[in-house]
């Protein structure tokens, strides 16, 4: 696998890719959950493993206020707005689901232009999918509604509050996670944003578990779910 480094209007991000050139491969867009950021673990293992099982290309770039960029005092001040609630044992969701809102107003249109970017290349032109939960499915909507070029996508831990209208305008095969135990996202709003999806193929895959607590067999239908659609 090769892992290359690249910045595009000051936004810094990771294309991984099989050894062997190849033209039109599909290219799997990465997004990356709250307080994470574009080599977290977990999004450089999903990376190796479409690459390496599946022959796709994948890419991340940081969401705004996260990894190797900076946090304005609105975003210091919400973190710690959000951090306080959750140690008194509130209910933070509604401002999470807020504060992700309007960094998802930012990095969707960085997305695009990355993507922009990486489709001028030649080893590209393939279909293109998307997969990313809880911050990642916050802006991972928004994206493939207002984006054509995504074929399928993956989301989940997220709910309906700032997403449903969006949602609606999804056409593209989806894969939605939720955990039934869930200590932030509710499970209602959950339900109910895998209700708004506008697609005619979409599929629930509800487990037992708290919000980080996603069975890993999960990794396995993500991959076979990207194969059918994205072969």
């Amino acid at each position: 696998m090769r892992e290359r480094h690249f910045s595009l209007g000051g936004i810094d991000g990771v294309l991984w890719t099989p050894a062997a050139d190849s033209t039109g491969r599909p290219l799997i867009l990465l997004g990356h959950g709250g307080g994470q950021h574009k080599n977290a673990p977990g999004v450089l293992a999903r990376a190796r493993r479409y690459v390496a099982s599946c022959d796709f290309a994948a890419a991340a770039i940081d969401a705004p206020a996260h990894g190797d960029r900076q946090k304005t005092e609105h975003d210091e001040r919400s973190i710690a707005a959000i951090r306080a609630q959750i140690a008194a044992g509130e209910s933070a969701w509604s401002q999470v689901a807020d504060y992700n809102a309007g960094l998802a107003a930012q990095a969707v249109p960085e997305w695009r232009a990355m993507l922009d970017a990486l489709q001028g290349l030649d080893e590209f032109g393939g279909p293109v999918g998307y997969w990313g939960v809880s911050l990642g499915t916050t802006i991972g909507i928004p994206l493939a509604a207002a984006e054509p070029r995504i074929f399928a996508a993956v989301f989940g831990l997220a709910g309906e509050e700032t997403l449903a209208a969006a949602a609606a305008r999804i056409t593209c095969p989806v894969e939605f996670l939720l955990q039934w135990d869930d200590e932030l996202v509710p499970r209602a709003s959950g339900l109910a944003l895998f209700d708004a999806l506008g697609s005619r193929e979409k599929t629930l895959h509800a487990n037992p578990g708290r919000h980080g607590e996603v069975p890993r067999f999960e990794v396995d239908s993500s991959e076979a779910f990207f194969r059918r659609h994205l072969r």
